[in-house]
């Protein structure tokens, strides 16, 4: 009997969690699978018991259940591990499970995509980060720059709840932005830049399925460096939808460089990988090419 070791987050998706992740366990359970809860009263007490449980070989796979951020979670306990990662997607940013083929809000089909991927799991890539304060790993991207600097003030209200929440952030943001200085280096290629935000993508989208570098796969040994150069406000404003659709890459102030290492250096700039706070630029990005191991559709299909 396989066993995996489950981590829950009963508040992702506006409270989804707290009913589709006990009917992803109950299917596991239903499909002959013996489940350990991981999950804490903390984010740290849920890292804490997953490293032991993956430590200890007391699991044969590791699930999460919640959005992109619970996948940044279970990445950084399996990276560089022989755990496969499987997801339950039910949060307000499901990217990663959207790259993967994982059925999003359905327990039932993403328990047993699990189960029957577990004897033959795909292999992905995942970006390595290191910034002022921690080392990581990230599946969708790491993010310095407007966006980022948003996410940090949405993270800091309480309300209003859900994606109003960082329309607002953006507008208070908005009066008092200018562009950002950065000095990058690509591939060892020095670069300066002034732009709106740099964003180093390992897939194709973030943020609740912004587009931002299309072609970008999981599996190509490859990182995408996405750019938006100095733009006005108002032509920010009317670019940013495009970026749902990936029509923003025609825009002559967007550039996409695919890249296998990045330094991004710039004053007082917040970083966030897969929507989670991980520090301050300085950055530095590499490609961690075949870290990972997920439960999910075939490898030849993945993106």
């Amino acid at each position: 009997m396989s066993t995996f070791g489950v981590i829950l987050n009963p508040t992702s998706g506006k409270g989804k969690g707290s009913v589709q992740g006990p009917e992803f366990v109950a299917e596991l359970q239903r499909l002959g699978v013996s489940v350990i809860d991981l999950s804490g009263e903390t984010y740290e007490q849920a890292v804490s018991r997953g490293q032991k449980a993956i430590a200890e070989g007391a699991i044969d796979a590791l699930a999460v259940s919640g959005g992109d951020g619970m996948v940044h979670l279970g990445v950084n306990l399996c990276a560089g591990t022989n755990i496969p990662l499987a997801i339950m997607p039910c949060g307000t940013g499901n990217d990663a499970a959207m790259t993967l083929g994982v059925p999003i809000g359905e327990p039932v089909e993403a328990a047993r995509l699990a189960v029957q991927s577990l004897a033959t799991p795909s292999v992905v890539d995942l970006g390595l980060g290191v910034t002022s304060v921690r080392r990581f790993y990230f599946f969708n991207s790491a993010s310095a720059g407007f966006d980022a600097i948003v996410n940090r003030r949405a993270n800091r209200w309480k309300y209003p709840k859900g994606p109003s929440r960082y329309t607002l952030a953006m507008l208070f943001e908005l009066m008092t932005f200018d562009s950002l200085k950065y000095k990058a280096k690509v591939d060892g290629k020095e670069r300066q830049l002034d732009g709106m935000l740099c964003a180093v993508a390992n897939g194709p989208s973030y943020g609740g399925g912004m587009l931002v570098a299309p072609a970008a796969s999981v599996s190509d040994g490859k990182l995408d460096l996405f750019i938006v150069h100095k733009i006005s406000k108002p032509e920010l404003i009317k670019v940013f939808p495009k970026v749902f659709t990936g029509a923003h890459v025609s825009h002559p102030a967007v550039e996409i460089i695919r890249c296998e290492d990045v330094t991004l250096l710039s004053e007082g700039v917040p970083v966030y990988a897969d929507g989670e706070p991980v520090g301050m630029l300085p950055m530095t990005v590499s490609i961690a090419p075949g870290a990972l191991k997920v439960l999910a559709k075939p490898a030849s299909t993945v993106a």
